[in-house]
């Protein structure tokens, strides 16, 4: 392996589609390190996505939330280092065995995924805390894995507002050792996009 490659910065423009996977036994080798995107179905999941890989393509975006229903990976400039795009929940309009079907397979990939270095939870800044979200914060402590809180559409809101709702965000989970990173993200005016590349970069480089 090239050494110049190993040591580059991560540039998240460089993000391509790499596969989607059913199952973990169809996802790329467990090796190097993955940070893996998760949140509601209606949360901004693939625009957050889109915005910080500078590529309006790279993540589906769909007026119909819950049409990703397979874990999507990506590659970039860095070797062996990912993003990976899990799927939504909550307004997804199929069957309820369909839906235990994804759970189980995302299940299979959180636990047993070694590469995965941290997770970036998608939640809307108007209505956080969601059922789901609190579910992977509670794993996420519960396996001491890093966590990053992207608490989107910010711009939805007046400033004293978000800072109120960040505040709120904070109190609630200020018990949490699993969190490291609360941002205040807007895909419209870009607000924490900088903030939010630089700690996936941190987590993606570290040794």
């Amino acid at each position: 392996m090239d050494p110049d490659l190993t040591q580059k910065s991560v540039s998240f423009n460089s993000a391509r589609f790499l596969i989607s996977a059913s199952r973990l036994n169809e996802c790329p080798p467990d090796s190097g390190a993955e940070i893996a995107f998760a949140g509601r179905s209606n949360a901004g999941k693939s625009s957050a996505l889109n915005t910080i890989t500078a590529n309006g393509k790279l993540a589906r975006t769909s007026k119909t939330p819950g049409r990703t229903r397979l874990i999507n990976f990506f590659s970039l400039n860095r070797e062996d280092c990912r993003l990976v795009d899990l799927p939504g929940y909550g307004y997804a309009k199929v069957s309820r065995d369909m839906k235990d079907d994804w759970q189980q397979h995302l299940g299979h990939y959180l636990n047993d995924r070694r590469c995965l270095r941290g997770l970036v939870l998608v939640m809307d800044i108007r209505h956080p805390l969601t059922d789901f979200d609190q579910m992977m914060v509670e794993w996420c402590e519960h396996n001491r894995l890093p966590l990053m809180i992207l608490a989107t559409k910010a711009d939805k809101l007046k400033f004293g507002q978000a800072k109120t709702a960040m505040l709120g965000i904070a109190k609630k989970l200020e018990n949490y050792q699993c969190l490291e990173h609360l941002i205040m993200f807007s895909a419209t005016s870009k607000r924490g996009v900088e903030e939010c590349r630089e700690a996936l970069n941190d987590w993606l480089t570290a040794s």
